[in-house]
């Protein structure tokens, strides 16, 4: 897109907001904030909505760099051809910029106003998607959603340190459960994108091993995702709710990745996007189980 036809669509807020990755950014905050209020102790309200804004802005400020960072594989995967930058509505400077100052802010104002461990851990988050994900790994590697997935987990994590202000057992296994989640989760995706990453150049699973390959590995990480599910009820950091719900939810899960691991797909891509779609409700169901479990075990109603 050349200079003058990207002068010809002035940016709106929108395009600033678009940058943000909303849908990816709505899931952090939710998962940051299940893991602020299921830790335990308490949190001035205002410095527990400070921590979730500044996850948000961390969040935001990713998304914005990893768009500037990959502008030209965006113009051409039909999935994100619209994205501000390659449909000119946005100069990548200009992505760049919105960029660095949420991410600077973001941390800055975690470690000011909450707490420098937690500053430390969202500036991590930052780098390891806009710089380790995107600039090393997605372009390199077929493994590289496994190994970026820790990247989408630590909201979490930086959510519950914000309250207690140390790393412990149960937050190191809320950053497993969406480390493990993930790669099931986006290879769904990849396989009916599959073309889009292709023409891109991009080396994600179906395109580099196949895929009967890729189905194979969504299986094999859904049933690993039960028992990483289950943990936090194992070791006595969640109650029976989310236990029984965590072994409903993850016998979902590994139904609905059964028909996409053993057949070889059609066209429609029919059990693929079932997976997708409900693997977004699991997570959402699972975490949000988790803090009401956590509400009423604090109340006495489980006693």
């Amino acid at each position: 897109m050349t200079e003058s036809a990207a002068l010809q669509l002035p940016a709106e807020w929108r395009d600033f907001f678009a940058l943000t990755k909303p849908r990816v950014m709505s899931l952090v905050i939710f998962t940051g904030l299940c893991g602020l209020l299921a830790a335990p102790g308490h949190i001035n309200p205002v410095l527990g909505f400070t921590a979730i804004l500044c996850i948000a802005m961390g969040a935001g400020g990713s998304g914005a760099l990893n768009m500037w960072l990959e502008a030209d594989i965006d113009a051409r995967m039909r999935r994100t051809a619209g994205r501000p930058i390659p449909a000119g509505r946005l100069r990548r400077e200009d992505a760049r910029d919105f960029g660095v100052a949420l991410a600077v802010s973001s941390v800055l104002m975690m470690g000011l106003a909450v707490h420098w461990l937690a500053a430390a851990l969202l500036a991590l988050s930052i780098l390891y998607y806009a710089v380790f994900y995107t600039l090393w790994l997605k372009p390199r590697t077929p493994q590289n959603i496994v190994i970026g997935g820790g990247a989408g987990a630590f909201p979490p994590l930086i959510g519950w340190v914000a309250v207690t202000g140390e790393i412990t057992a149960m937050p190191l296994i809320l950053f497993a459960i969406i480390f493990v989640w993930t790669p099931p989760h986006f290879w769904a995706l990849a396989l009916f994108v599959k073309s889009d990453y292709a023409n891109a150049g991009i080396p994600m699973m179906p395109v580099v091993r196949g895929e009967t390959h890729t189905r194979r590995q969504i299986l094999a990480y859904s049933v690993v995702l039960a028992p990483v599910a289950l943990a936090p009820w194992l070791i006595g950091g969640a109650g029976a709710i989310y236990g029984v719900a965590a072994l409903a939810l993850s016998l979902l899960f590994v139904a609905f990745a059964v028909p996409v691991g053993l057949r070889r797909g059609d066209a429609a891509m029919i059990p693929e996007k079932r997976l997708f779609k409900f693997s977004v409700l699991y997570l959402f169901a699972l975490f949000a189980v988790l803090v009401i479990d956590r509400v009423l075990s604090q109340s006495g109603a489980l006693t």
